[in-house]
């Protein structure tokens, strides 16, 4: 048996993101030397709402990037002979730039150290800061975002499930679905 609650609406996404948004133009003084890279596949769409709720306050167009980490990844072995690579595109140089890699689920930290590692191998910003929708604790490296969207204290049999349009998942809402044995 599932049980299925659901934990933000598509307007709680939107006023996390555009919190967010602020947050990134304060922390940073402004945002010049900032880019955008959301870690794909559901960070991509959010560091681009993220990008457009920048553009309607400060009115500049923060660059968006999206980054691959699948062969960065140390559970590479565990998920099959042909792991399914996609694109990597960040725009301009990194090097001195402030990169805010951007996720959905901030769980044990596994996918934030395989995308510092490929960001190292892009460049040297000055600094990486990191923007999640949703931290859900349960760390197994010592990584802690810098914007969050929720805390949201969950166990290690819950799944905390992102949908997005963008992603093909017909809403926008994040549910926690916990499964009875």
């Amino acid at each position: 048996m599932t049980d299925r609650k659901q934990i933000l609406t598509a307007d709680d996404i939107r006023r996390a993101l555009v919190r967010i948004a602020h947050e990134i133009d304060e922390r940073n003084g402004g945002l010049q030397d900032v880019i955008l890279v959301g870690i794909r596949r559901r960070g991509v769409p959010l560091a681009e709402r993220i990008a457009a709720a920048i553009a309607d306050f400060e009115g500049v167009r923060v660059p968006v990037g999206q980054l691959d980490i699948t062969l960065y990844r140390d559970d590479l072995k565990l998920r099959g002979p042909a792991p399914l690579v996609r694109k990597t595109e960040i725009g301009p140089d990194i090097t001195g730039k402030v990169v805010v890699l951007v996720d959905d689920v901030l769980y044990t930290g596994r996918t934030v150290r395989a995308a510092l590692d490929a960001v190292a191998d892009l460049g040297r910003p000055e600094r990486i800061q990191l923007a999640v929708l949703v931290d859900r604790g349960h760390r197994e490296l010592p990584i802690r975002a810098d914007f969050v969207g929720k805390n949201v204290p969950t166990s290690r049999t819950e799944r905390v499930e992102v949908h997005l349009q963008e992603a093909g998942d017909g809403a926008d809402e994040v549910v926690i679905v916990r499964t009875s044995p």
